[in-house]
Protein backbone atom coordinates (compact mmCIF):
# COMPACT_ATOMS: atom_id res chain seq x y z
CA UNK A 1 0.00 0.00 0.00
CA UNK A 2 1.12 3.55 -0.60
CA UNK A 3 2.30 5.44 2.44
CA UNK A 4 2.36 8.76 -0.34
CA UNK A 5 -1.43 8.92 -1.08
CA UNK A 6 -3.24 8.98 2.19
CA UNK A 7 -6.48 10.87 2.87
CA UNK A 8 -6.10 12.57 6.09
CA UNK A 9 -9.27 15.20 6.33
CA UNK A 10 -12.43 13.38 5.97
CA UNK A 11 -14.56 16.19 5.56
CA UNK A 12 -12.87 17.30 2.00
CA UNK A 13 -14.01 15.67 -1.65
CA UNK A 14 -11.11 13.96 -3.60
CA UNK A 15 -10.78 12.89 -6.85
CA UNK A 16 -9.17 9.67 -7.23
CA UNK A 17 -8.05 7.62 -10.18
CA UNK A 18 -6.32 4.63 -10.81
CA UNK A 19 -5.47 2.06 -13.62
CA UNK A 20 -5.43 -1.63 -14.15
CA UNK A 21 -1.46 -2.73 -14.79
CA UNK A 22 -0.10 -2.89 -17.94
CA UNK A 23 -3.80 -1.30 -18.91
CA UNK A 24 -5.25 -4.15 -19.43
CA UNK A 25 -9.10 -4.05 -20.51
CA UNK A 26 -10.80 -5.74 -17.65
CA UNK A 27 -13.69 -3.50 -17.24
CA UNK A 28 -14.93 -4.44 -20.71
CA UNK A 29 -16.26 -8.04 -18.47
CA UNK A 30 -19.63 -7.46 -16.81
CA UNK A 31 -18.45 -9.47 -13.48
CA UNK A 32 -15.40 -7.54 -13.20
CA UNK A 33 -17.17 -4.23 -13.29
CA UNK A 34 -20.01 -5.29 -11.35
CA UNK A 35 -17.62 -6.69 -8.73
CA UNK A 36 -16.36 -3.09 -8.65
CA UNK A 37 -19.59 -1.54 -8.11
CA UNK A 38 -20.20 -3.79 -5.38
CA UNK A 39 -16.83 -2.71 -3.50
CA UNK A 40 -17.64 0.28 -3.71
CA UNK A 41 -20.95 -0.07 -2.84
CA UNK A 42 -19.89 -2.12 0.47
CA UNK A 43 -17.50 1.02 1.27
CA UNK A 44 -20.23 3.13 1.09
CA UNK A 45 -22.75 1.31 2.95
CA UNK A 46 -20.68 -0.31 5.96
CA UNK A 47 -17.67 2.65 5.88
CA UNK A 48 -19.22 5.62 5.04
CA UNK A 49 -17.43 6.67 1.86
CA UNK A 50 -19.45 9.15 -0.16
CA UNK A 51 -19.43 8.85 -3.77
CA UNK A 52 -20.79 11.40 -6.02
CA UNK A 53 -19.73 9.92 -9.32
CA UNK A 54 -17.58 7.21 -10.87
CA UNK A 55 -16.57 6.94 -14.40
CA UNK A 56 -15.80 2.90 -15.43
CA UNK A 57 -13.87 2.70 -18.42
CA UNK A 58 -12.10 -0.38 -19.99
CA UNK A 59 -9.03 -0.29 -18.50
CA UNK A 60 -8.97 2.77 -15.55
CA UNK A 61 -11.01 4.03 -12.81
CA UNK A 62 -12.12 7.91 -12.13
CA UNK A 63 -14.16 8.52 -8.85
CA UNK A 64 -14.83 11.81 -6.82
CA UNK A 65 -15.54 10.82 -3.31
CA UNK A 66 -15.90 11.76 0.49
Amino acid sequence: MSEKYKIFDQDKIYFVTFAVVYWVDVFTRREYRDLLIEILAYYHKEKGLDIYTLGIMSDHIHLIVG
